[in-house]
């Protein structure tokens, strides 16, 4: 009789520091990353959870291992899905390894994207993410994820849209990147939106190399930190001419 694999779900909420000093979300001269820096935010960003109930479970990779297929749920007064829509473009663009696709139904997605106000997001947290009427709700925003040794299966990410456009933009690059794999922060990451100190609201350079690192085809889903860093220097000269 073949055992079931495990199955755990990860939930990542945003609690920014907004009045934090670090630099902004673009910089004036580009910064060239060592491949001990690299390394670094790899180990840091993938392995572990910001918040750490889940035993062994966190310090395993996880990534999809097929397209990934975002539906965007709209509730807010505004329309913000063009602008969620030209970000799930870029991700698509930046990270080769990786395809995503904008589908029509919400039946075919594996990642959902709910864009609600502030005042719908008690609600929408806790029928459409813990599914649970009486759940207690944290953060400014959040994603949740699906995985096991397979990969990543299912994604959900709450952005709020009516409390200011930085809001909005930082908590879209952040809860969809991190439903992407790379789910804990780290607040000596200063270049990165995996750090809630930091007021980057852009796909940063350093993400980006990140997430291209995540995405490399000898990086299996359920791997372990002792069986991954081995490999990341050599990953890393591979990635650097995908990111400008």
């Amino acid at each position: 009789m073949r055992r079931p694999i495990p199955t755990f779900v990860v939930l990542i909420f945003c609690a920014l520091l907004t009045g934090a000093g670090l630099q902004g979300s673009a910089r004036a001269n580009p910064y060239t990353f060592s491949t001990e820096e690299l390394v670094d935010g790899f180990m840091k960003t993938v392995f572990g959870l910001e918040y750490r109930s889940w035993s062994w479970q966190p310090y395993l990779v996880k990534k999809y291992a097929g397209p990934v297929r975002f539906y965007v749920h709209n509730m807010a007064r505004k329309n913000r899905k063009p602008t969620v829509y030209r970000f799930i473009d870029q991700i698509g663009a930046s990270i080769r390894g990786l395809a995503t696709a904008i589908v029509a139904s919400p039946a075919d997605a594996n990642f959902h994207v709910y864009v609600v106000d502030r005042s719908q997001y008690r609600d929408i947290v806790q029928r459409h993410i813990y599914k649970d009427p009486n759940a207690d709700v944290p953060g400014r925003c959040l994603v949740r994820v699906v995985s096991d040794s397979r990969g990543i299966s299912q994604s959900a990410a709450v952005i709020v849209s009516d409390e200011g456009d930085f809001l909005f933009r930082r908590c879209l690059v952040e809860e969809l990147l991190q439903g992407l794999g790379p789910m804990n922060d780290d607040p000596s990451l200063s270049h990165s939106v995996f750090n809630d100190r930091s007021r980057h609201s852009r796909f940063t350079s350093f993400d980006r190399l990140i997430l291209n690192m995540l995405y490399h085809p000898r990086i299996k889903p359920g791997m372990r930190p002792s069986q991954v860093e081995p490999l990341l220097p050599s990953i890393v000269r591979e990635v650097r001419p995908l990111v400008n």
